[in-house]
């Protein structure tokens, strides 16, 4: 067995609101907050001191709410361009110990010291140090998480705030982690917090004493995911600072606002899901040796099959024939369709998929490929409604999800 990670996951307080107080010291002894226009009752939080929170206050509240809450409340604008100038200077501070830094937002960064800790000491000394540092040289906060994974790491960086640091071992981890709500996980939103609970999973214990395989097929393979996670088997890596990781698949899935009734409906739907995975295919410069469906019917049974191309290729109508030929071999219509997944995967580069393709109508497809990418220049000057398929011209509502070298397409149910 290979030496045991050790994972940092650094969360800088109150970001917007401690770098605001930062700038204006006399902010920090009274309740302020970061917020949109005082004139419009729409106008949000975005951020608040501790004092602020004492009273109850909220991101993503309304400032108006916020108001009734704490009358004395300051109000100050953003500064996105201090908050960005911090945020970068913070991820240096952490360069000093690692390159192997993964942020997550503006305000949070994953960072593997394994390697350094025969130069640095143990994790928790690091984070010890880098919170010394953060707050002499830039006179903000962080709280830190230390375990021996990333979804660890971030359950340990809210385990005490603000200016903090908690360390979750593999030892230990049942005792600190199993008794947290469920939703505190990764990868648990509300959706899926509510069908947790429909299935009497309220904590990070019982979602790892479920059975795996009911989570599988209730919820997919973000159910199998959400199990890992629970019991402490999370081993996916941090990146590389400004490192590219190798694209593996390209997908896209989409929650249908009423239930698809049959094969004609499917078809539409493909189409369209095809239509944003070939544009993005063809940004990348790649080609797909295989289509994987996801398909999720009106009872949220999930299935999931691949179909292998005849050549690699990227083309809309293509990737949109194989889905649809998978799915009217695999699916009997037992139930309607609430949402449905396409995932291209065999990447290749475009110049390898050229060489390697002996397919007769290869030069017919890459004409019809010029087309879609003269499409795609017209949508990006025009608008995306400029030209539209005709099979979409009525498809409205749809709740998108797409992203490179997605384990599973995510769908949403809202």
């Amino acid at each position: 067995m290979g030496r045991e990670r050790v994972i940092l996951h650094c969360d800088l307080n109150n970001f917007y609101a401690s770098v605001e107080s930062k700038d204006q010291p006399e902010l920090r002894e009274v309740p302020m907050a970061v917020g949109g226009s005082e004139e419009q009752r729409h106008g949000v939080v975005l951020a608040k001191n501790e004092l602020a929170k004492n009273f109850g206050v909220k991101t993503a509240e309304t400032v108006w709410s916020a108001r009734q809450k704490c009358p004395e409340l300051v109000v100050v604008p953003p500064h996105y361009e201090r908050y960005y100038t911090v945020s970068r200077a913070v991820r240096a501070i952490y360069a000093r110990y690692t390159d192997r830094i993964e942020p997550f937002g503006i305000d949070e960064c994953w960072l593997d010291v394994t390697g350094s800790t025969l130069l640095f000491g143990s994790g928790w000394e690091i984070a010890e140090q880098l919170r010394r540092a953060v707050r002499e040289e830039q006179g903000v906060t962080i709280s830190v998480g230390v375990s021996f994974n990333k979804v660890f790491a971030k359950l340990g960086s809210d385990l005490k705030k603000p200016d903090a640091t908690s360390v979750i071992s593999r030892r230990d981890f049942k005792d600190l982690v199993w008794s947290m709500p469920a939703q505190n996980l990764l990868g648990v939103g509300k959706a899926t917090q509510k069908r947790l609970a429909a299935m009497g999973i309220y904590t990070v214990g019982q979602l790892a004493l479920f059975d795996r395989e009911v989570l599988l097929a209730k919820l997919g393979k973000n159910g199998e995911q959400l199990w890992l996670y629970a019991n402490g088997l999370d081993d996916a890596p941090v990146a590389l600072e400004d490192g590219e990781e190798e694209v593996k698949s390209v997908g896209n899935s989409v929650t249908c606002p009423q239930d698809l009734q049959g094969d004609e409906e499917v078809w539409r739907v493909l189409t369209l899901l095809a239509e944003s995975v070939s544009r993005r295919l063809r940004e990348k410069g790649l080609c797909a040796g295989a289509v994987v469906l996801t398909v999720k019917d009106s009872r949220f049974c999930y299935f999931e099959h691949t179909q292998r191309l005849e050549y690699s290729c990227r083309g809309t109508l293509d990737l949109a024939r194989a889905a649809m030929q998978v799915f009217r071999e695999q699916y009997s219509w037992h139930r309607p369709v609430r949402a449905v997944g396409l995932r291209a995967i065999g990447l290749a580069n475009e110049a390898e998929a050229d060489q390697t393709c002996l397919y007769g109508g290869f030069a017919h497809t890459r004409r019809l490929e010029r087309v879609e990418s003269r499409v795609d220049s017209l949508r990006q000057k025009y608008g995306a409604a400029i030209i539209r398929r005709a099979a979409h011209l009525q498809e409205q509502g749809y709740h998108f999800h797409g992203g490179d070298d997605d384990a599973m397409p995510t769908f949403h149910s809202r």
